[in-house]
């Protein structure tokens, strides 16, 4: 698991953890890097493509990390988001497009059957190298490095964080579109009152959204005052 601190304008504590492909150095994941570090200092975890055991590589990492810190506040997106919630004592927690289920266009007998498969080498093919999914900003260079194959190993790991998931806190907000084709938007109804979530119009990414500039003032008021913000 790839980590980066970028210092900003502040010595809040931020904890940043990324979607299943996006990278670090993408450009529009370092857009919304630089929009944070105006009020926050912000670690970035960069997730594996694959793994066999959700809570050993995905969240131990990370909650090493963050028992090192006095206080932080915890962003999530996508499959940062699943891991979020397995995470304690966060001051707020801002959440973009949980992964908290799969979208109905991934459901069925044939995709329970890949899951089960004991494969830890990337086969399936996904939707997250395609813009109209992801959103209308995405770069080619981000669509071409994204994870393009997922292995049986990490959709099985899903499933089963997905059906573990803790308890939502009462302090997490939530920014999603209704379009979203990658994650299920009921998953993130069912475990969040509509006055904690934010829409938008646009992809499952809202930095690869061009309704990021309206929405970046809401994030950042969510990032920083959690249900309070408007």
């Amino acid at each position: 698991m790839r980590r980066q601190t970028f210092d900003g304008n502040s010595d809040d504590e931020l904890v940043f953890v990324l979607g299943w492909g996006n990278r670090i150095d993408h450009e529009n994941v370092q857009w919304l890097i630089d929009e944070l570090t105006g009020e926050f200092r912000v670690t970035v975890f960069e997730l594996p493509d694959t793994i066999n055991n959700f809570v050993e590589e995905y969240v131990l990492p990370i909650e090493r990390y963050v028992e090192t810190l006095d206080s932080f506040r915890l962003l999530g997106h996508s499959t940062g988001g699943l891991i979020g919630p397995y995470l304690d004592d966060a001051e707020t927690r801002t959440y973009l497009s949980p992964w908290w289920g799969y979208a109905e266009n991934h459901q069925g007998p044939a995709l329970t059957l890949v899951r089960k498969l004991p494969i830890s080498v990337p086969i399936v093919p996904t939707e997250v190298t395609e813009r109209d999914a992801i959103g209308e900003l995405a770069t080619d260079r981000q669509l071409s490095e994204g994870a393009g194959r997922a292995a049986p190993s990490f959709l099985r790991e899903i499933r089963y964080a997905q059906r573990a998931l803790p308890p939502i806190s009462d302090d997490a907000v939530v920014f999603c579109t209704l379009s979203d084709r990658l994650v299920s938007t009921r998953a993130i109804g069912d475990r969040v009152p509509s006055d904690r979530i934010r829409l938008y119009d646009g992809g499952h990414e809202l930095f690869s959204s061009p309704d990021r500039d309206r929405r970046i003032d809401t994030l950042l008021t969510a990032v920083r005052d959690g249900p309070d913000a408007q």
